[in-house]
C-alpha cells in the first residue's frame, strides 16, 4: 500500500498571538467547536474512498490550538479515521498543544485516543518576551503542561522555540535553550520570528526593539551549537531531534510524499495534484454539504462546481507540471541535512539531475554552498546560512 500522511486543522484559539498569520480564530463557543468537529468527521468519511489503497503513516493535528478540543472530540475524530482508513499500527500521531489549555484528564484522554506525540508551543522561557508577542501563558504554565504530558504517558515531546523576538537578547535566548534542554524533550523546533504583514506585531513594529541582524545571527548559531552539545542532531534547517525521534509527518512534506488535509483551509497533495479547502467557515460548511450531495449522485455523476463572488464551492485541483515537481524536489529536499538523492531524482523524473540543474550545481559548488557526498547533494554549513538564496536558484523558467 502507498503511504499517506493526514493533517487535521483545528482553527480555534483562546487569543491570536501578535505575530500569527495562520488560519485561526478566537472567541468561538463550545457549540461552534462541536459543529466544526461534526463537519470534520463528515469530510473524513466522505473522502475515504479516495484512499483505499493508502496506509496512513502519520496524523498531525495542527492549528490554531487543537488542545482546546475536549479529549472526547479528539477521540471521535480518531475513531472516524480508524474506521475509514488503513492506519498503520506504528503511525505517528501528533497533537499541538498550547500551555494553559490542557488538564491531566485531557492529556490522558489524548493518549487513549491514540496520540503518541505532542508538540508544545513554548516559544520563550522569558515571561516578558512571551507577553510582548501575545502568548496566553507564562513559563511556569509551560512547565506544568510539560509535566502533565509526561505523567500522562507521552514519550515523544516536541518543544517549539522562537528567536529574534522583540526585546530578546542573546543572553535571554541562551537561557531559554538551557532551560529547555534540561527538560530532555525528544525533539526541538527552533525558528526565527518572521514579521508577517497584516499581523499586529508587524503593524506595531516601530513600538518594539528587535534584535539586530548580528544578534539574530548569533542566536541562530547558538541554537545549533547548544543543541548539538546536548545530544540533538539537526536533521532539517530548523528541527533537531534525539536519535529515532525525527518528525515523520514533517519529513513527508519535505520529501514530497502524499498528504491529505482535512478541515478549514487544509491543503492536500496526492499524485502531484494539489488542492486546499475553503478558508471561510461558512464556505467550508457549504463545501462539505455539497461534497455529501455529490457522493449521493447516482451512477457516480458529480455535481458541477458552483462559483460565486464569495466562494468557490469545490476546491480547484491543480496538477503540478514536471518543472514544478523538480523545483519542489530540490528546494524542499535541500531543507533536510541529508540533502537530495541524485538517484531518486532520476527515478522520479527520468532525467539526471545534472541535465536539469548542471549550471546551478556548478555555481553552488564553486561558491561552496552545496556539496556532493556519495549519492546526495546537500547544503554546506555556509549554504545553510544562506539557504533561501540557494533554494531560489533552483526555480526553473516556465
Amino acid at each position: 500500500m502507498r503511504a499517506l500522511s493526514i493533517y487535521i486543522h483545528i482553527p480555534f484559539c483562546v487569543r491570536k498571538c501578535l505575530y500569527c498569520d495562520f488560519l485561526s480564530m478566537a472567541d468561538r463557543t463550545a457549540a461552534d467547536m462541536e459543529s466544526y468537529v461534526n463537519l470534520l468527521r463528515h469530510e473524513i468519511t466522505l473522502e475515504a474512498v479516495k484512499y483505499k489503497e493508502h496506509q496512513v503513516i502519520s496524523v498531525f493535528w495542527g492549528g490554531g490550538t487543537p488542545s482546546l478540543l475536549t479529549a472526547k472530540a479528539v477521540d471521535s475524530v480518531m475513531g472516524t479515521l480508524a474506521r475509514c482508513y488503513h492506519v498503520a499500527e506504528d503511525a505517528e500521531v501528533t497533537i499541538e498543544a498550547n500551555p494553559g489549555t490542557v488538564t491531566s484528564e485531557k492529556m490522558r484522554g489524548y493518549i487513549t485516543a491514540g496520540m503518541n506525540r505532542i508538540s508544545i508551543g513554548l516559544q520563550s522561557a522569558d515571561d516578558r518576551e512571551l507577553k510582548r508577542i501575545g502568548r496566553i501563558h507564562d513559563y511556569r504554565t509551560f512547565l506544568e503542561t510539560y509535566r502533565l504530558a509526561r505523567e500522562a504517558g507521552f514519550r515523544n515531546i516536541n518543544i517549539d522555540l522562537m528567536a529574534a523576538l522583540p526585546g530578546q537578547s542573546v543572553a535571554s535566548y541562551r537561557e531559554t535553550l538551557r532551560r529547555v534542554t534540561a527538560l530532555l524533550p525528544e525533539h526541538i523546533s527552533a525558528y526565527s520570528l518572521i514579521l508577517e504583514e497584516g499581523t499586529p506585531l508587524y503593524e506595531r513594529r516601530g513600538d518594539y526593539c528587535f534584535p539586530t541582524e548580528e544578534e539574530d545571527r548569533e542566536m541562530y548559531l547558538l541554537t545549533d551549537a547548544c543543541l548539538s552539545d546536548c545530544g540533538y542532531h539537526r536533521y532539517e534547517i530548523s528541527n533537531y531531534a534525539r536519535e529515532g525521534y525525527e518528525c515523520r509527518h514533517n519529513k513527508v512534506y519535505w520529501q514530497r510524499g502524499d498528504y491529505a488535509g482535512f478541515g478549514l483551509g487544509a491543503a492536500s497533495m496526492v499524485d502531484n495534484v494539489r488542492w486546499s479547502n475553503p478558508t471561510v467557515p461558512e464556505d467550508y460548511a457549504a463545501y462539505i454539504t455539497g461534497l455529501g450531495r455529490r457522493c449521493e449522485e447516482p451512477d457516480g455523476q458529480e455535481e458541477e462546481p458552483v462559483h460565486t463572488e464569495k466562494m468557490q464551492r469545490f476546491p480547484v485541483r491543480c496538477r503540478l507540471t514536471g518543472n514544478e515537481q523538480m523545483e519542489e524536489f530540490m528546494f524542499l529536499g535541500l531543507r533536510m541535512m541529508c540533502g537530495v538523492s541524485r538517484r531518486e531524482f532520476q527515478e522520479r523524473f527520468g532525467r539526471q539531475i545534472e541535465e536539469v540543474y548542471g549550471g546551478v550545481l556548478c555555481k553552488m559548488y564553486r561558491q561552496e554552498l552545496l556539496e556532493c557526498v556519495s549519492d546526495h547533494i546537500r547544503l554546506t554549513g555556509l549554504g545553510i546560512d544562506v539557504s533561501n538564496y540557494v533554494m531560489a536558484e533552483f526555480l526553473l523558467d516556465s
